[in-house]
């Protein structure tokens, strides 16, 4: 049964429309569920909507409230609500377009695959799709989607192209309150040169299969291994790290030891020596 389409409309540009589709492109992957259980009865808890002093109360008796002060709040009915939601007017019309790396990354938030709709619509999607690539811009709009207006993007991807939603300026934080301890000194060349071939040495092509979610492969053995021993408590002692002989690795010696191929050096945080300690002034007597 072929997937059905999250959103169905055109993409506007001036006066060319092209019918499109789009697509979820990323699903929530490999997860474990866990359920709170009552041990004694092997009953899963169930959880009751109650209010302070009055005790339990009816669903329909549960309104949406936004806190204008401490314990005050305006009350909205779900209706209210539904009325504000943006009507889609399946339309994406593309208003700017702007050099793909002046989007930075923190922006982008979840990505759609865009096909087009029908026959009729492939050549003016194939000329969108290759005056983008050719240009190497990237499409800009925004787009009315389950009641709520998005910023989105537009690039090419293989054959067909990829829509992005964007994160409006408000939702992303600012660098600057995170960064601004970190001194702005440039670093050893030696240092530098040794970090540097040891990227070279591990860079290869992304492969994003050589990569999987090991704390998920670990807890579907655990429930295996329960499972099979009837509920028998389960508890394996990790592999302790190799001991260090000081609290101080030397960041040359580990750098070196990691374009060598050392697995000890691997494992190893690399930190600068820490100065020496002056010796404690006597006392005087």
């Amino acid at each position: 049964m072929a997937a059905r389409a999250y959103w169905q409309g055109q993409i506007r540009l001036a006066l060319v429309s092209i019918p499109v589709e789009i697509y979820p492109a990323t699903g929530s992957g490999a997860q474990v569920a866990f359920h709170q259980i009552h041990e004694p009865s092997g009953k899963r808890i169930k959880y009751e909507k109650v209010v302070p002093g009055i005790g339990p109360v009816d669903t329909d008796d549960i309104v949406k409230g936004y806190e204008v002060s401490k314990g005050n709040y305006v009350l909205l009915e779900q209706d209210e609500i539904d009325a504000v939601k943006l009507e889609s007017k399946r339309t994406l019309e593309l208003v700017q377009f702007v050099d793909s790396h002046e989007i930075d990354v923190l922006y982008f938030d979840k990505p759609y695959y865009v096909v087009p709709a029908d026959e009729l619509a492939e050549e003016a999607f194939i000329v969108l799709r290759e005056a983008l690539r050719r240009t190497r811009k990237v499409g800009l709009g925004q787009l009315a989607m389950r009641g709520r207006e998005y910023v989105v993007s537009l690039k090419p991807c293989g054959r067909g192209m990829v829509l992005e939603t964007l994160r409006y300026a408000d939702e992303v934080r600012k660098a600057q309150g995170y960064f601004r301890d970190i001194p702005d000194s440039k670093p050893d060349a030696d240092l530098l040169d040794l970090a540097e071939t040891l990227i070279d040495k591990k860079s290869a092509r992304f492969d994003a299969n050589e990569f999987h979610d090991r704390y998920v492969d670990a807890l579907k053995a655990l429930i295996e291994k329960k499972r099979k021993g009837k509920g028998r408590k389960v508890i394996e002692e990790a592999e302790e790290a190799p001991a260090r002989k000081g609290n101080v690795i030397d960041l040359m010696a580990a750098l070196k030891r990691s374009v060598e191929g050392g697995s000890a050096a691997k494992a190893t945080p690399a930190r600068k020596a820490a100065p020496p300690r002056k010796a404690p002034a006597r006392k005087r007597a």
